[in-house]
């Protein structure tokens, strides 16, 4: 029991707002991240690229103002030299190109870094433009620009200038490993905080819970106290209005029924008295009812009868109100089923119209009496309602704790509305009958006698046909006196 309810724990209420928590917080610390990395990523290259572009600009007009053009190729290399001097950091280098004339401040760079597009882009704006490059996984500014003298047109003299952005490109590579370094800490601090309100919203519904078990155990007094004024406290203080009500009405309902089954009680102890003085005379009416003319003899037999039957269903009402009273109790005694249940069946002259399995040698510390009626009952019912051939069989299971007698007919069956209430009181099946040789209590005495054993009654229907019930009773009491 306690390990399922570990696994019911893993699914429950407070794993679930703890992961809500902790996926929300991700959730929130990754988009942080990501912002952030975009941003400052933008805010770094975009600093950079205006500085190149300043610089270059300057330095761009400081050399065209000694330049003469048409240049050669000495002139060219000069102010790519000129210009490239001082700009950007490692890894730059300036191409100056004028027509078919290209000049470098480095031979060895990779003029690949200007691309067709960054040219085109030049000569056909007529103004500076810029393009970010990446080669075997560097990342480069590319800054190109036309010269113009003194306003004029474009002279042919078209100048570019390529940097390195590595230092750029590490310093927000490093921010993001700071921020992504950070999540684990957001994400353990929100699990930390998911599980302080998880306990915080579940304490409330915890009592909840507990309270809602006590109520199922019979403990209707049980109510939670009342925290604030949220929706829980709010629920807190409808489940103890519905405690209040439920508990006024079961105890209205107890009180009800401890009054019915007292006056069912002091109604058959009062007709005890009466009853007898009526079956005596009931009895010598009988007797004497031969002696008597026809229709006086019918009635003096009619009246011993439901006399009789007056008498027994007092004497049931009696055995009913002592089961409701607790009063009950068992006499056990070391008893021979087999032998009991043959005395039952012979008492009654019902040998003949039963067919028994009894196997010799099975004893059990039982209520003799409290066994007799409950057979009484079983295999009376089977006789008057089933069809013959009735079986009445004894066995025990192979571990020696329970025995069975089973006792089964060849009738209709027990259709299943019947079936659900067969163990009730004054329970008819036929509503029209009125009337009934029984009191309408038998089934439910034989319960309640199997019940103070410890065992059960079980109604079924048989698969070839036919109601079956079945005594199930302990024996452990044989175990006890074995000992």
């Amino acid at each position: 029991m306690r390990y399922r309810t570990r696994l019911r724990g893993l699914g429950g209420l407070r794993v679930r707002l703890v992961l809500a928590f902790v996926l929300v917080a991700l959730v929130s610390a990754v988009t942080a991240t990501a912002l952030a990395y975009r941003e400052s990523r933008t805010a770094v290259l975009q600093r950079k690229q205006d500085a190149v572009r300043t610089d270059f600009k300057n330095r761009v007009e400081q050399a065209a103002a000694d330049f003469d053009v048409p240049a050669d190729e000495v002139a060219l290399t000069r102010l790519a030299g000129g210009v490239a001097d001082g700009l950007g950091g490692e890894d730059t280098f300036v191409v100056a190109t004028y027509r078919s004339r290209t000049a470098t401040s480095d031979a060895s760079a990779d003029r690949s870094r200007i691309t067709p597009e960054l040219r085109a882009a030049v000569r056909t704006r007529n103004r500076m433009s810029f393009q970010r490059v990446e080669r075997h996984g560097r990342p480069y500014l590319a800054i190109g620009t036309p010269v113009t003298f003194d306003g004029a047109a474009p002279s042919g003299l078209d100048v570019y200038a390529v940097t390195s952005m590595r230092a750029e490109s590490e310093d927000t590579a490093g921010l993001l490993d700071a921020v992504r370094d950070g999540i684990v800490p957001v994400v353990l601090l929100a699990a930390v905080l998911a599980l302080l309100a998880a306990g915080t919203v579940l304490r409330p519904v915890r009592e909840l819970g507990r309270a809602t078990r006590r109520h199922a155990a019979g403990d209707l007094g049980t109510r939670v106290r009342v925290r604030g004024r949220d929706e829980l406290a709010a629920l807190a203080r409808d489940f103890n209005e519905t405690a209040a009500a439920l508990e006024a009405s079961v105890a209205e309902l107890r009180e009800q029924d401890a009054r019915a089954k007292r006056f069912v009680a002091d109604v058959s102890h009062e007709l005890r008295t009466p009853l007898t003085a009526m079956t005596m005379v009931a009895t010598v009416l009988d007797e004497d009812a031969d002696a008597l003319p026809p229709d006086t003899a019918h009635a003096a037999r009619t009246v011993s009868a439901e006399t009789a039957r007056l008498a027994r269903l007092v004497d049931d009402l009696m055995e009913m109100s002592r089961f409701d009273s607790g009063a009950a109790r068992l006499h056990l005694t070391a008893t021979d089923l087999a032998e009991a249940v043959r005395t039952t069946l012979s008492l009654r002259a019902l040998t003949g119209h039963v067919r028994t399995e009894l196997p010799a040698g099975v004893r059990a510390m039982v209520d003799r009496r409290r066994v007799d009626v409950i057979v009484a009952n079983l295999v009376g019912n089977a006789l008057r309602h089933g069809a013959a051939p009735v079986t009445l069989a004894l066995t025990t299971d192979p571990a020696g704790d329970w025995l069975t007698i089973e006792v089964a007919d060849r009738g209709p069956g027990l259709p299943p509305e019947i079936l659900a209430h067969v163990f009730d009181r004054f329970y008819k099946a036929d509503t029209a009958r009125t009337r009934s040789e029984g009191s309408g209590l038998g089934t439910a005495i034989a319960l309640e006698n199997a019940r103070l054993h410890g065992g059960t009654i079980e109604a079924a229907d048989r698969p070839g046909g036919g109601a079956v019930f079945t005594l199930r009773l302990p024996w452990r009491q044989v175990r006890e006196e074995s000992r």
